[in-house]
Parts: C-alpha cells; sequence; structure tokens
C-alpha cells in the first residue's frame, strides 16, 4: 500500500478547495488515494470473469499484495507472464549518489532534459499545424466554406469537447435588473440541459419599437476570468470594462452580456478537470449556452438574427476564439485583452517568456487537448472565417508582447486578405492602453458589419 499523498490539503487531510482567491501553492488540489484491499479484490474478480472466456486462452491475472511499490513478487509476476520460463536478474547494484547535492542535481538534469524536449516540440509544433491545415481550401470562398466544415467539427468533437444532449424549451424567466437615461436592462434566465440554465442581463435602448416594426442588430458582451455580466453593465469593473454593455446600447445597439461558467476560482477549475475526464471542457457548457441564448435572442420580433455579434474580453476573449466558431448565429467576433500566440504561452518555459506563459501561473485549467498540433489562434481565426473579425489590442496589456500578437494576427491576415480577398472583414487595433475595452476601433467595426449607424455625437 502506499501513503496518502495530496496537494493543497488542509490539516485534517480535506482537499483545499477555495472560491474567493488564488492560494500560495499554484496548482489542482488533490490527493492520491490507495484504495482499501477488498475493492481491489473485488475489481479483480470482475476482470479475471471478464477476460475468462477469452480464445484459445485467457490471459494470466495476477493479484499480488504487497506493502512496497514493485516488490519482487510483482516484478516476478510481470516477467513470467511474459516469458513463462524467464527468471528475475540478481538485484543490480544501486547508483552510489554520494551526497544530497549530488542527487538534487541529477534530478535538475532531468527535469532540464525534459524541458528541452518540451521547447523543441514547441517549435516543432509550428509545422505540425501546417500539415494539419493542409486540406483548407482557399482558392475560392465556396470551396473555403467547404472545406473548413471538417475543421469546426474536430475543434468540436477532440478539442472542445460536445455533449451528446439536445437543447431543451428556452421556458425564458425574466425580470427587470436596472433603467438608466437611455436603456433598459433586464435578468433573463433559459433552460439549456437538465440542471444546466443560461443567465445573462439584456439591454435595451430606451428608443427602440419592441413590436417587430423595426430589426436590431445583437452584441453579445462576454466577462472575462471571475467575472459577472453585472461588471459590463455597471460601474463595478469599470477599469476594465468601461461598462461597454450599456455604452453599446446607448449607440442603439441591443446587447446580451451572458455568465459564462469560469468563475469561482477552484471551483470552475475543478469542473474542467471533470470535464475533461470524459473528453468535454467547460466550453462543452458554455458553446450550448450560447447556442440557446442566440437562438432565443433570434425569435425577439425586435431583433435582427442575421446580425448578432460576440464581443468579449480576457477569458471572454478565449471564448471569442472557441464559441462563435461553433455558434452559426453569430455574424462576427471581436477578441479583445486575450488574442496571441497562445500555443506559445501555454507551453513556453524560458526565463524570458515566463512572465507570459501559463506554466507558472495559477490558472491550472487553462491547458487544452492538442491545440500546438491542431488550432492556435490563428487556425481558430479560420473557423470563424468568412465572418468578420477582429482584435483589440492594448500595448501595455501583460497578456502577450506585441510581436507576439502581431506574428499570429499575420496568418489571419493573410487568410482574409491574400487567400480569400475579403481582407475588409478582418482587423487589428493597437492602442496605447492597458487589459481593457478600449470602445475604439471595436465599436466602429460593430457599426460597420452589423450595419448600424453611428451616433451623430460619436462622429
Amino acid at each position: 500500500t502506499y501513503p496518502k499523498y495530496g496537494y493543497r490539503t488542509t490539516a485534517s487531510g480535506e482537499l483545499e478547495v477555495k472560491q474567493d482567491g488564488y492560494t500560495a501553492l499554484k496548482g489542482k488540489p488533490g490527493r492520491l488515494l490507495t484504495p482499501a484491499k477488498d475493492e481491489v479484490k473485488t475489481e479483480f474478480a470482475r476482470a479475471r470473469a471478464f477476460v475468462a472466456a477469452l480464445k484459445p486462452q485467457a490471459p494470466p491475472l495476477e493479484l499480488v499484495e504487497s506493502e512496497v511499490p514493485v516488490s519482487q513478487a510483482t516484478l516476478t509476476a510481470l516477467i513470467q507472464s511474459l516469458d513463462a520460463d524467464a527468471s528475475l536478474a540478481s538485484a543490480s547494484k544501486p547508483l552510489n549518489l554520494k551526497s544530497r547535492a549530488q542527487a538534487e542535481q541529477r534530478h535538475a538534469d532531468q527535469l532540464a532534459e525534459i524541458l528541452r524536449h518540451n521547447q523543441r516540440l514547441l517549435q516543432l509544433a509550428y509545422e505540425s499545424r501546417i500539415e494539419f491545415m493542409k486540406n483548407l481550401k482557399t482558392d475560392s470562398l465556396e470551396n473555403f466554406e467547404k472545406s473548413v466544415e471538417p475543421y469546426r467539427k474536430i475543434f468540436r468533437d477532440e478539442v472542445v469537447g460536445a455533449f451528446d444532449l439536445k437543447l431543451l424549451p428556452d421556458n425564458a424567466r425574466t425580470r427587470k435588473y436596472q433603467v438608466g437615461p437611455k436603456t433598459i436592462s433586464y435578468e433573463v434566465e433559459l433552460d439549456v440541459f437538465p440542471d444546466v440554465t443560461a443567465y445573462g442581463i439584456l439591454t435595451l435602448p430606451k428608443d427602440m419599437k419592441l413590436d417587430g416594426s423595426e430589426q436590431r442588430p445583437v452584441v453579445v458582451c462576454q466577462h472575462g476570468l471571475e467575472g459577472r455580466p453585472q461588471h459590463t453593465v455597471g460601474e463595478e469593473g469599470y477599469r476594465a470594462y468601461k461598462s461597454f454593455s450599456t455604452h453599446l446600447a446607448e449607440r442603439g445597439f441591443i446587447t446580451f452580456a451572458p455568465q459564462n461558467p469560469y468563475i469561482l476560482f477552484d471551483r470552475f477549475r475543478t469542473l474542467q478537470f471533470k470535464s475533461q475526464s470524459i473528453g468535454r471542457t467547460l466550453f462543452s457548457i458554455a458553446v450550448p449556452q450560447h447556442q440557446q441564448i442566440t437562438d432565443w435572442l433570434s425569435k425577439q420580433p425586435f431583433v435582427d438574427k442575421t446580425r448578432i455579434g460576440f464581443y468579449g474580453i480576457s477569458y471572454g476573449g478565449k471564448s471569442a476564439m472557441r464559441i462563435p466558431p461553433l455558434v452559426k448565429n453569430y455574424a462576427l467576433s471581436i477578441c479583445s485583452a486575450d488574442f496571441g500566440e497562445w500555443v506559445w504561452k501555454n507551453a513556453a518555459t524560458d526565463k524570458h517568456s515566463l512572465r507570459y506563459s501559463y506554466a507558472n501561473k495559477g490558472e491550472y485549467e487553462i491547458f487544452e487537448w492538442n491545440l500546438g498540433s491542431t488550432f492556435n489562434y490563428a487556425e481558430m481565426a479560420a473557423l470563424i472565417c468568412p465572418r468578420p473579425f477582429m482584435v483589440e489590442r492594448g500595448h501595455f496589456d501583460g497578456v502577450e508582447p506585441d510581436d507576439r500578437v502581431a506574428q499570429e494576427y499575420a496568418k489571419v491576415r493573410f487568410l482574409y486578405q491574400a487567400q480569400l480577398g475579403i481582407g475588409d472583414r478582418a482587423e487589428i487595433e493597437f492602442i496605447k492602453g492597458p487589459h481593457a475595452i478600449h470602445e475604439q476601433g471595436s465599436y466602429d467595426f460593430l457599426h460597420k458589419h452589423l450595419n448600424w449607424p453611428a451616433p451623430k455625437e460619436a462622429n
């Protein structure tokens, strides 16, 4: 049997699960448990019964009970299962480590070897993605739209993960939230799956007609990490969000600010790990939530269902890269304060990159399946294409350095402008500012591509 190893456990051995801030130790709380002997014996008996009828003969199974890991009895059973006449050699002489310092250096050398290997794979991943995307046709827009669909399916099934569940009737519940000088907001809750709902804040311009005699575009305004829809409509969180849901509604758009599931620290991160164990992610829930939200919006008589845009900041920018590829109701996507060389940001471990890399940060849920060989942000943008796509980038945003952002966007520009001839649908705006909504080029982009005139006072 093994000791009960644990990471981020309390004095009583319970897991430390926080929902109100980061801890000193970075990483997922967890325990490595040893099952009771009776549990092992029961499961072993089930395994033996399961293979008993295999032909030409059942494989030999042996249960070894030992107080030490990899005992002589275990090794003997393993070797003889491969060759019945084999036997263990006499014990090899252990490596003579003269001091603890020598052992620590050997350990450091082994770790450095693994890091060098991983960083080499990171360099080669660029070529792997080129090979992966080789079947994407760019000789015409029609051929592109046909050939991109298999890639969307791979992204849905193998990266994001999809539940084989049908959406429930939305059963919409609404209540008034707040009234401003030019806008009125409502809380909205919709059913999605059993025990899963979608929640958000709908904000309407006061001067619009609700009877269907006019239809306006919608901007779905997505909050960032640990955010709430309320942060996008009011004073709280203004430094980053600029109340952009309300400000866009004051410019004549309908806005909807959803609650995405990346909130409450360990609570959502451990949910991500549970999801990953069955080939799913948090976005396996967020995508159908947004499908239900946009389906419901499309049914409102005052909404033009062909003009629903997505605008997300920070973790909402991550959403801007992952949700619109799989929700075709979205007519465009704006990624604010997140776009860049995502694979590098996940995996880089050199001293100059660690300022930006997730390799030494507390967001232990962030890593996704095989993006290095499949979908960096340029490839995700290809899944949004040919719909309009924009990056909003502050020069002093610490998410990534400018050169990494520009390098990744150059691939997007090449696809839209050079290969498909639709360069007017892709933009990047660099602003002398921080990690925030900037309310400049992105608003112009929305007015242009959602075909809604900017207010005269904004010109």
